[in-house]
């Protein structure tokens, strides 16, 4: 494939050297700036045919090894990432075919670049976390950091990393095309791999209680519906059931899901009302919910004589459910 390179050929092993010394060159602050911007780009489209080939070349498994080997032996995606704000935009793009492309490249059952990250280079995946903290490079780290944890062994790292706690800080960032991305992004990280996840809420059941409530508790609407929707999905997994049994049975989770009850906003009434069900049917409630219950009794029969859902009718049943439920709750006696 000597064609590539017409005006400096090399080899992909020099090709990656190549483009490590330009990527270590890059500097806002230097008048050479732009020139070593355009190097970079040259070697990173070099790169990109090696990968995938052009019209006329399909792309060699030999040459993409050895590409593959001096990436990961020069740190060649450690030193993009660490740099990339100061790569123009078409190179930023190039990046993540790049990564993505040795992400999911297979080795029989291995995953080189996964064991490359993860027991080399995993302050990559540190980068990629704290993507959000840049507009410039946020989505660009959000779309790699979703291919990344399509794998359940780094998801498991990011999840027990004490920057996952990050997220429920991101998803709130003023621009909302990043705090947007940053909230599917925390989505993934919940539901892509439901065993792992299930052991993760179980035992950090306080951590993340008290994080997603307060993102429930947002003043900002599109915040708040889709963290009760996040919630929702969880509460429906009966992988999580440890999880549950602790939520169920706190009675903060059960006044929150009464106020998201008595919101405005009919989306979010129903959000809330397909949480609050499940307080109602458990089985075995603990005395403080039951006694909450109890004793807003006459309160939730009103409320849900007149709840109106235009939904399907299932939802519909589990309203009637409900009603009926509260309705067969002892009533408070009271002391004359």
């Amino acid at each position: 494939m000597t064609f590539l390179f017409k005006r400096n050929p090399k080899n992909p092993p020099e090709l990656i050297k190549a483009l490590n010394e330009q990527v270590l060159k890059l500097d806002y602050n230097s008048d050479s700036n732009k020139k070593y911007q355009d190097e970079c780009s040259r070697f990173l489209k070099q790169v990109k045919v090696i990968l995938h080939g052009d019209d006329e070349n399909e792309p060699q498994p030999d040459q993409i090894s050895q590409l593959a080997l001096e990436i990961y032996s020069t740190d060649c995606l450690y030193n993009l990432m660490v740099n990339l704000k100061k790569l123009d935009f078409d190179s930023r793009k190039d990046v993540v075919i790049l990564f993505l492309t040795l992400l999911r490249r297979q080795i029989g059952s291995k995953s080189p670049t996964v064991e490359y990250i993860l027991n080399q280079k995993p302050e990559i995946l540190g980068l990629l976390i704290r993507g959000p903290e840049s507009s410039e490079i946020g989505l660009i780290c959000g779309q790699i950091l979703r291919d990344c944890i399509k794998f359940e062994s780094i998801n498991k790292f990011v999840l027990h990393s004490s920057l996952f706690w990050n997220f429920f800080k991101y998803v709130q960032i003023s621009i909302f095309e990043i705090a947007t991305d940053a909230f599917i992004t925390l989505h993934d990280l919940l539901t892509n791999h439901k065993k792992l996840v299930s052991e993760f809420l179980a035992r950090n059941y306080d951590n993340f209680t008290s994080s997603i409530n307060k993102l429930i508790q947002s003043n900002n609407y599109v915040t708040k519906r889709q963290s009760v929707k996040l919630l929702s999905e969880l509460v429906l997994r009966r992988q999580n059931q440890a999880f549950l049994n602790q939520y169920f049975d706190d009675t903060n989770n059960l006044k929150l899901m009464m106020i998201l009850l008595s919101d405005k906003l009919k989306n979010l009434q129903i959000e809330a009302f397909h949480i609050f069900k499940f307080f109602v049917a458990k089985p075995k409630k603990s005395q403080k919910v039951l006694d909450v219950l109890i004793k807003n009794k006459k309160n939730f029969i009103a409320f849900f004589d007149t709840f109106d859902i235009q939904s399907d009718s299932t939802t519909i049943d589990e309203r009637d459910y409900v009603l009926g439920e509260i309705m067969k709750l002892p009533d408070i006696v009271r002391s004359e």
